[in-house]
């Protein structure tokens, strides 16, 4: 029998947190352990990294939604948020943002297996029947080589759920996986975002890659679930005085510390929009 809940509905972030270190997975997802230590050094600069990244994602949402750009732009304080405001203005992903039909922060969940596999998406932009982009806006300091993204657990599931479960999106026709792209826009490189198409090979890859990885999951039995071998991965690990890591945080630098860390907009599906593939 599985030690997951029946219950349980899989997401990039903890598929990632699991190829990162099973027992991480383990301890935050299973056994649903209180985080004993801090990430990282200095605190309060990476709670205002993290809080910027969720206040830029609200501005978005809000902008979408047909709120007025003076308004928005003047509840902006913070001159890193002003910035990255700025660069989504000037320089905001091609013609993206005038398609006919944009949805924001919805999330889709699917089937897979005996579990579930759940996304959220900062915008989904379409023209039902011939196109459907996926926008994810990113607020990291440094920017991703192409070959990261595309192996990118997010880059995987984001439009593998896409294609399974979003014809409700799509005026009740299926989505074609060459219909979908996948955008990376940057706050920090307004001019270079990375955009990812997709085909029905790389779906084919997907499905056994993500069921096979979700079977692995489910299958364990271990007491304690194996750590990571790569310990500089605990450095920033909340769990790693648990797991006699280290107790004090590491020191982030500018360089270490992205303003979007993979697990800082984690999302609770109760709280958003979802369409929910049977």
């Amino acid at each position: 029998m599985s030690v997951l809940p029946h219950h349980f509905q899989f997401a990039q972030s903890s598929l990632q947190d699991y190829l990162d270190c099973p027992r991480r997975f383990q301890l935050r997802y299973i056994l649903q352990q209180p985080w004993p230590a801090v990430q990282s050094e200095p605190l309060l600069e990476h709670e205002r990294y993290v809080e910027l990244g969720r206040r830029f994602h609200q501005l978005i949402e809000q902008h979408n939604a047909g709120l007025p750009l003076e308004t928005l732009s003047a509840s902006i304080t913070d001159p890193d948020l002003a910035r990255w405001w700025r660069n989504y203005l000037d320089a905001p992903p091609r013609d993206v943002l005038e398609l006919p039909v944009r949805r924001a922060e919805v999330a889709l969940s699917m089937p897979l297996g005996d579990y579930r596999l759940a996304a959220r998406y900062d915008l989904l932009a379409m023209v039902p029947g011939a196109r459907a982009v996926i926008v994810d806006w990113k607020t990291e300091r440094k920017r991703p080589l192409r070959k990261y993204l595309i192996e990118r657990r997010q880059t995987r599931v984001y439009r593998y759920v896409l294609v399974e479960a979003g014809q409700s999106l799509n005026g009740g026709q299926a989505i074609e996986p060459e219909q979908v792209e996948m955008i990376y826009w940057f706050a920090e490189f307004p001019t270079a975002p990375e955009a990812l198409p997709y085909d029905a090979a790389q779906q084919a890859a997907d499905k056994a890659y993500l069921a096979s990885l979700i079977t692995e999951i489910a299958s364990r039995k271990d007491e304690a679930f194996p750590l990571t071998s790569d310990d500089r991965r605990c450095r920033f690990c909340v769990y790693r005085s648990l797991c006699e890591r280290g107790v004090a945080a590491s020191v982030a630098d500018a360089s270490e510390m992205g303003s979007e860390p993979e697990d800082a907009l984690d999302f609770d599906l109760s709280e958003i929009e979802e369409i929910a593939y049977p």
